[in-house]
């Protein structure tokens, strides 16, 4: 991948590729509900696999019920396609 920022023309396309996501201030966001703790650990724990596999990784907030997970290429200050491929592996594991 190319770890180049996205322009805002690439990130409104990505986003209707993607399901859910939102692009807020140089970040793509999302949160998730769950039914409980465990079901919200389950899920960080294969989104923390998917991460260290992509050799990138989103700050990731969680508790009883939900996870709230942000995206974004520090070192290119915004969302890159290193993002958006990884917000559809995480996709496709919800």
């Amino acid at each position: 991948m190319k770890r180049q920022l996205l322009t805002p023309d690439e990130l409104a396309a990505a986003l209707t590729q993607l399901n859910g996501w939102k692009a807020t201030d140089n970040h793509l966001t999302k949160r998730l509900e769950f039914p409980n703790f465990a079901a919200a650990l389950a899920f960080v724990n294969k989104v923390a696999d998917l991460a260290e596999a992509a050799d990138h990784h989103p700050d990731i907030t969680f508790g009883w019920g939900y996870a709230e997970l942000n995206l974004t290429t520090h070192d290119r200050g915004g969302v890159t396609d290193v993002d958006t491929a990884l917000a559809a592996k995480i996709d496709q594991i919800t």
